[in-house]
């Protein structure tokens, strides 16, 4: 063998090492920016997090009237799937604020308000009223909850975050077509 031919195999054997090296790289996420895989956070993620959770908060409550004063096995089924799905949701959110060093007990800048009047309103309702109250008032929280999680996903840079937030425009839009439904409402 002749030292050009030589050379010639070292080179193309450090060529394949090389290009095996660079794919297996790219293959375990050699991606030098942090911020491009999700694993930073931001300043939306925070107030997405820390809005969420008293949002989620108040449709446990609004859900948790629902075993006693509806009428409807519909609407029961339907709160409890709420409460099911949300009450998880709150305890990530929680543990994402305490892991950034965020307030995770009073969420500024919040105010809902207006949900305790709708609970109070709950509260004293029962049966068919009750159900199409709840229905309305969770249509329109639900809707509250897409937007905010509608701007997460376009101004958040958290991954898992973004995550939840598609989870929660996916889940709760199927929830407001099946409320509307129960409603009698179209689309």
């Amino acid at each position: 063998m002749t030292s050009t031919t030589r050379s010639l195999l070292r080179r193309a054997a450090l060529a394949g090492g090389t290009a095996t090296a660079a794919l297996l790289l790219a293959a375990c996420g050699g991606d030098a920016d942090p911020a491009s895989s999700g694993d930073e956070h931001n300043a939306q993620d925070v107030t997405f997090a820390q809005g969420m959770i008293p949002h989620h908060r108040q449709a446990l409550e609004m859900a948790e009237l629902a075993a006693d004063r509806a009428s409807s096995a519909q609407v029961k089924d339907l709160a409890a799937r709420i409460e099911k799905a949300q009450d998880p949701e709150i305890e990530k959110m929680t543990g994402w604020l305490k892991a950034w060093g965020e307030d995770a007990s009073s969420m500024p800048g919040m105010d809902h308000a207006g949900m305790s009047v709708d609970t109070r309103m709950l509260e004293k309702a029962s049966g068919e009223a009750f159900d199409t109250a709840f229905l309305t008032l969770m249509v329109e929280h639900h809707e509250g909850a897409v937007a905010m999680a509608d701007t997460e996903k376009d101004k958040g840079s958290y991954g898992p975050a973004k995550e939840l937030a598609d989870d929660v425009v996916t889940g709760q839009t199927a929830e407001i077509a099946e409320m509307k439904a129960l409603l009698g409402q179209n689309g």
